[in-house]
């Protein structure tokens, strides 16, 4: 049997939905896990430049320890919709209590990955995983159930 050749530009976005759908969300999950990686422990430049957030400092470690435990479980598709409700949360708080105070638009007052953000996670909490994510895994195997054992040949003797 062949595939579906899509024939429209519209039937040829639909079947790379499933495609795109994961791939924004690994995608935003990585970049948002870099973040709170680079607060946590210095890497990639650190924290606003170079170093890190003081251990329990409000509120930048605690949104650097969501950034990368949520940016991971959306990268891997694993609690994806509660980690992105979560994270997306969190960039709006950021971006009220942090930039919103400078300048009224976030081109004026540096919060544009914070509205970013905040924005793709919303999507990624409303649309879901996508199809391939650890979620889809594990409800598959959780449904299927144990595999039955193998029958055990008998003897005609």
């Amino acid at each position: 049997m062949s595939a579906h050749v899509p024939n429209t530009p519209r039937e040829a976005a639909e079947a790379a939905r499933p495609l795109v759908l994961t791939a924004f969300r690994i995608v935003v999950g990585l970049l948002f896990a870099c973040h709170g990686a680079a607060s946590l422990f210095g890497v990639l430049g650190g924290a606003k430049g170079g170093g890190t957030v003081p251990l329990g400092q409000w509120p930048g470690w605690w949104a650097a320890l969501i950034q990368l435990v949520g940016g991971v479980l959306v990268l891997l598709g694993a609690g994806t919709r509660t980690a992105a409700l979560l994270c997306s949360g969190s960039m709006a708080y950021a971006y009220f209590t942090v930039h919103q105070e400078h300048a009224l638009l976030p081109l004026q007052n540096g919060g544009e990955a914070s509205v970013m953000f905040c924005w793709a996670f919303l999507t990624i909490a409303v649309l879901g995983s996508g199809p391939y994510a650890l979620d889809r895994l594990l409800t598959r195997r959780a449904v299927a159930g144990p595999a039955e054992p193998a029958a055990q040949p008998t003897s005609a003797g």
